[in-house]
């Protein structure tokens, strides 16, 4: 491979999936690795074949559904977990198998309990095991950045006698910083056996706010691959942004002068099709994909902007896929222009009956609004594939009532177990009124962690898209609910993820 080609590998499937309440159906990661096929991502990893039927079911649909990348899955260094994950990539075009076994005295004490000689056996008969279904082997040695590194050195060494072509060094809990991270990776490469041999990878989580710059200073210092996801997604405070990563290198081509195969223009599609997916909204600040990314507020920027862009941007929207969403439908437009945009959007329907069944919707919604944008469509499959979540609640009907100076009440209809009830109460506003009295119907003894309210689109016609995350147990679920009426929405949202509550099992995840 040429020295000056970055490979991307994007976890949003796995890593981004841990993120409290974002566990994702098979359709909608199908909907997400599509995606990340036309952005060009040169590696995916679809998830932790071992994890669950459901996991593996994801990683094998994915494998056979993409041929522009690499299809990866997850394994712990275990016999069973490796061959779970080479099944799983079976079908793929080009499968990868990613394994990995902790390297820190912490980890190796207290959770494998396993001796330095283990860890190295275990890791070499992974990798071993892993050859029986694929070339391509990838190696982590989880918690780097807090292992010994002459240890660090002894493993990595015997896993490329061993046979992994990619040597992955991840800060798993986010702990470094990039000074330390990139002197990490240079003396790994200058120490270790054949280090030439094999392709350098950096994993970064971002606890200390730092997942970006430490995956860059590790490029700097002769990583040739970043482990990313799509906005940052990922466990606790998540993963080095995709979006940052790539634009920091085609920005400052002076400094890294590598090549992606990122196609940018579809960053932001990305980011709003992950956003929707995973009821995770990206914050309007955020670098890139942030709504006010390229807003300009002062006098003197605009000022400047109106002069001479570059004055105060350094990339121009259009590069990352800003405005890209000019051609729009309205409830004069047919059922082939309706196909042809979902097509463009990534977005298959099994049959005719479930696209007519979508029209259908379209048409409603056109109703409600003048203007209908590719987020409304993303939001509108989104939000009828969160109805397919097998539903012991259904919403029947909902009238809220409000007017100043008098407490707003509601009053709910729900098919609950096939059985319909009702129930009117007060609240503090209408959505606070609705969700007592769904919890008067449902008594679910959940505890609500977030509600978060975003518009589609702009305009005061504008669906809502909101965002409901509940706690049970220690089960934690997101719920989603769009409409261009915001309580009803909410109802939506917060019936999706009592649903979510009634029927999915608990899964757990490995993290690198």
């Amino acid at each position: 491979m040429s020295n000056n080609k970055l490979i991307i590998f994007d976890t949003t499937l796995r890593d981004g999936e841990q993120s409290p309440g974002a566990s994702m159906t098979r359709e909608s990661k199908l909907r997400i690795a599509r995606q990340l096929e036309k952005l060009g991502v040169n590696v995916i990893e679809a998830g932790f074949a071992a994890a669950s039927p459901g996991d593996f079911a994801a990683v094998k649909a994915i494998a056979e559904a993409i041929t522009n990348a690499t299809i990866c899955s997850l394994a712990r260094a275990s016999e069973n977990d490796v061959r779970r994950a080479g099944e799983a990539i079976k079908p793929a075009k080009s499968g990868r198998i990613h394994t990995f076994i902790a390297t820190s005295p912490i980890h190796m004490e207290h959770k494998l309990r396993m001796s330095k000689d283990q860890v190295i056996e275990r890791a070499v008969m992974s990798i071993k095991t892993a050859l029986e279904y694929t070339d391509d082997v990838e190696f982590s040695a989880e918690d780097a950045v807090r292992s010994d590194m002459d240890f660090l050195v002894q493993v990595f060494d015997e896993v490329i006698k061993a046979g992994a072509k990619t040597l992955n060094v991840p800060d798993t809990v986010g702990y470094s910083i990039p000074f330390a991270w990139g002197e990490r990776m240079k003396e790994l490469i200058a120490t270790v056996p054949n280090s030439d041999k094999v392709i350098w990878s950096t994993h970064c989580h971002n606890d200390l706010g730092l997942a970006v710059a430490n995956s860059l200073s590790a490029v700097l210092n002769g990583a040739r691959q970043v482990e990313c996801t799509i906005n940052g997604l990922g466990e606790r405070a998540g993963n080095a942004s995709l979006e940052e990563v790539v634009m920091a290198v085609r920005t400052r081509r002076d400094i890294f002068n590598l090549e992606t195969s990122i196609d940018t223009t579809q960053i932001v599609p990305a980011s709003k099709l992950v956003s929707s997916i995973t009821g995770y909204p990206v914050q309007p600040n955020k670098a890139i994909v942030g709504a006010n990314a390229f807003a300009h507020e002062s006098g003197i920027h605009q000022d400047g902007i109106l002069k001479h862009r570059e004055t105060y941007e350094i990339m121009r929207a259009e590069d990352v896929g800003w405005n890209a969403n000019k051609l729009s439908l309205g409830k004069l437009s047919g059922r082939n222009a309706l196909r042809q945009r979902f097509t463009a959007l990534n977005i298959e329907f099994a049959t005719e009956e479930s696209f007519l069944a979508a029209f259908n919707r379209f048409k409603e919604l056109a109703d409600l609004k003048s203007e209908i944008f590719d987020e409304d469509l993303q939001a509108l499959v989104s939000d009828e594939s969160v109805s397919k979540v097998s539903e012991h609640y259904r919403l029947i009907s909902l009238r809220a009532h409000c007017e100043t100076g008098v407490l707003p009440i509601a009053k709910v209809v729900i098919n609950m177990g096939g059985e319909e009830q009702d129930a009117e109460m007060q609240g503090g506003g209408p959505v606070d009124a609705t969700f007592k009295a769904v919890e008067k119907i449902v008594n679910s003894g959940s505890e609500l962690l977030l509600y978060s309210v975003n518009n589609i689109t702009s305009g005061t016609d504008a669906q809502g898209e909101v965002t409901v995350r509940l706690s049970k147990g220690g089960r934690i679920v997101n719920g989603q609910g769009a409409d261009t009426d915001i309580v009803v929405a909410s109802a939506k949202a917060y019936l999706n993820a009592l649903n979510k509550l009634y029927n999915k099992a608990e899964r757990a995840h490995p993290q690198i």
